[in-house]
């Protein structure tokens, strides 16, 4: 597996830490942020593989951040973490290429499959 650089976005310390826990365990180079304003400086500053976000953030919104974090870094890819179970994606996240596979229902039961999503992304 290579070793990917990852951003993770939530409001959530809980989710945040757990989930930059699994994946540094896993050999990835993790950051974290509680709010996309942050995420965003972070991207400026540091080149990621991909980054996780939630939709409900303080601030800028989750579905408002990944546009401009494509536009910071073109190649960047995406999965959106969220709790909504009816979230459809906007015409604006579907433009810049993210599906359905680019959704991660909260609670996830197995950690592992968010590796997997991860590898996905690189696939082919």
């Amino acid at each position: 597996m290579t070793q990917r650089r990852i951003l993770i976005v939530d409001d959530e310390l809980s989710i945040r830490e757990s989930l930059a826990e699994f994946l540094r365990d896993f050999g990835m180079t993790v950051a974290a942020s509680g709010e996309a304003e942050e995420a965003l400086k972070l991207l400026t500053k540091n080149r990621f593989d991909v980054l996780i976000a939630d939709l409900r953030l303080p601030g800028i919104t989750g579905d408002a951040m990944i546009p401009k974090a494509h536009a910071l870094q073109p190649d960047l890819r995406f999965l959106i973490h969220t709790g909504s179970i009816d979230y459809r994606l906007t015409e604006e996240l579907l433009a810049l290429g993210l599906t359905h596979k680019h959704i991660i229902f909260k609670p996830l039961s197995d950690l592992t499959s968010l590796i997997d999503k991860i590898e996905e992304l690189f696939a082919g």
